[in-house]
């Protein structure tokens, strides 16, 4: 694949991206709305880990059963224009049946244990926290089943070059939780929110069939678990299992700790991180998803030199992004909270437990494109388990982190925990490949350096813009708070664009020429 080929598709990829997230980002205003950070969408962003966990750690784009199908069978296809090898068939149908049956399991477990469950991971919350939360965990159970196959799904789909419907399917989820909460009165059980996500999920699924079945693969039940290409699979995809549900954990301890904060305090922490993901998503998914593959087939070929130049590429692409979204969200992250969720039950206590969280997260945003750059270039050298070792190591870390921090800085110390992990997992990970290959990370430093003076270029016009604005059109109202914001955002993009180019930033001239040829075409 060319490097024009490349960033062709991921820009398609960036684009469904971004409506998926604007339909996910509209989706948490609308709760927001409803319930403001209170004990209801408390007890749902607490239930709700527990499905999302199987539907967007464990399926989604980038998680183990997508990561594992994609290494195994972009090798075992080699001719995509015609029907895939019987043999490639059969370990198809045989992953497709054995995921089924243990994530049917699972589904089962979680309902009829859903009681202990939240007990566990929301030990300091109050009754009725825990009552909510367990009867809403129950309604998404089945959401388990659902998660583990639709990731076998999306990998098939992008190793057939398809990539429309795998990045655009959660769409489905989000409508169906706006759908049902402005077509139903709310409920003060949770009832909807847990329903709309349950049949947003079996949404999500459906959208995936009709690709599956174009590329060629039949399913018919199998059960030869122990063939030597399911061997190869378990290789891959049971430490990735293991490396994802030790992340998880992380989250199940930042909830153990947030439960003894004051109500709201995970909400808040959820919605920052929902806005938190928006940017950082559309980056990691826009760029990471046709680079994997690229990674898998680098290794394959032992094209160590392509490999390293696509891997500086992808970091420095993902970079060049990240610094100025970090900037805005110092710059306007209250400001912007105030004017999307402070309606209705969310007030001005909420948007500030929103920004506080929301700013200790933002800085982890260089550290996680990067950590999850290398994870693929691990998992393309079939390698899961340094990850997972890594990870293993943060367990502790993490604990160790909220433990001593909470009581000083509050709800601030759990998303400060979760930057200095992502940042420490990072480190390692760069460290132990080096052991596989020779990255030659030096290469990175005179474009991350030429990124930072842009950045703050950026910032000393954007932040006196910001002032004089606010002076200039007085009031803030909905729409003037919209306008500055709009403003500002767009010119320091502008200027940051600007600065790039004169520091002869490659991505920068890219992105420019992008655009011409869009305007001509026109």
């Amino acid at each position: 694949m060319s490097s024009h080929k490349l960033f062709k598709i991921a820009g398609l990829i960036a684009i469904i991206t971004i409506i998926s997230k604007v339909a996910g980002f509209f989706r948490d205003v609308v709760i927001a709305q409803f319930y403001g950070a209170s004990v209801i969408s408390d007890a749902y962003f607490y239930a709700y880990q527990i499905p999302a966990f199987a539907l967007i750690l464990l399926g989604g784009l980038g998680g183990p059963f997508h990561t594992a199908t994609i290494a195994f069978f972009s090798k075992a296809v080699k001719d995509k224009s015609i029907a895939p090898p019987a043999d490639a068939n059969k370990t198809m149908s045989t992953f497709l049946t054995t995921t089924g049956i243990l994530f049917l399991i699972l589904s089962a477990l979680v309902f009829f244990f859903s009681d202990q469950i939240i007990n566990i991971i929301a030990a300091h919350g109050s009754l009725q926290l825990k009552s909510l939360a367990s009867f809403q965990l129950k309604l998404m159970s089945p959401v388990m089943f659902i998660g583990g196959l639709i990731g076998i799904f999306y990998g098939i789909a992008n190793v057939y070059d398809e990539f429309l419907f795998t990045s655009l399917s959660p769409v489905v989820a989000s409508i169906c939780v706006i759908v049902a909460l402005f077509m139903f009165d709310k409920d003060q059980f949770g009832a909807i929110l847990a329903t709309a996500t349950l049949v947003g999920a079996i949404g999500q699924i459906l959208i995936q069939i009709p690709v599956f079945f174009r590329s060629g693969f039949v399913y018919k039940p199998s059960f030869d678990f122990f063939s030597p290409s399911m061997k190869k699979i378990r290789e891959i995809l049971f430490p990735a299992i293991i490396g994802t549900t030790i992340g998880q954990i992380n989250i199940y301890i930042d909830m153990f700790f947030a439960s003894q904060l004051e109500e709201g305090a995970w909400s808040a922490i959820a919605y920052a991180n929902r806005i938190f993901q928006f940017p950082v998503g559309i980056l990691i998914t826009s760029m990471l998803v046709p680079l994997f593959p690229m990674f898998s087939n680098f290794v394959a070929d032992k094209d160590w030199e392509a490999l390293k130049t696509y891997f500086r590429q992808g970091v420095l692409s993902l970079w060049f992004f990240a610094f100025p979204i970090l900037m805005f969200i110092f710059l306007l992250a209250h400001d912007a909270i105030r004017l999307l969720f402070q309606r209705g039950q969310f007030d001005a206590d909420d948007t500030f437990m929103v920004t506080e969280a929301l700013f200790y997260l933002s800085v982890s945003i260089m550290p996680y494109a990067a950590r999850d750059t290398l994870t693929r270039v691990f998992y393309a050298f079939d390698d899961s388990k340094t990850p997972f070792y890594v990870a293993m190591v943060s367990i502790l870390f993490k604990a160790l982190l909220n433990y001593l921090l909470i009581g000083p800085l509050g709800l601030a110390a759990i998303t400060l925990s979760t930057t200095v992990i992502t940042f420490t997992n990072g480190l390692l990970l760069a460290i132990l490949l080096i052991k596989k290959i020779k990255m030659d990370y030096y290469k990175l430093i005179p474009n991350t350096f030429k990124l930072v003076l842009a950045t703050v270029g950026c910032a000393l016009i954007s932040i006196p813009l910001n002032i004089w604005l606010a002076a200039l059109l007085g009031e803030e109202t909905f729409l003037v708070l919209a306008l500055r914001i709009g403003l500002v955002t767009f010119i320091g993009f502008i200027i940051y664009f600007f600065l790039a180019m004169l520091l002869k930033i490659d991505i920068a001239y890219y992105v420019l020429d992008k655009l011409k040829n869009k305007i001509i075409k026109k």
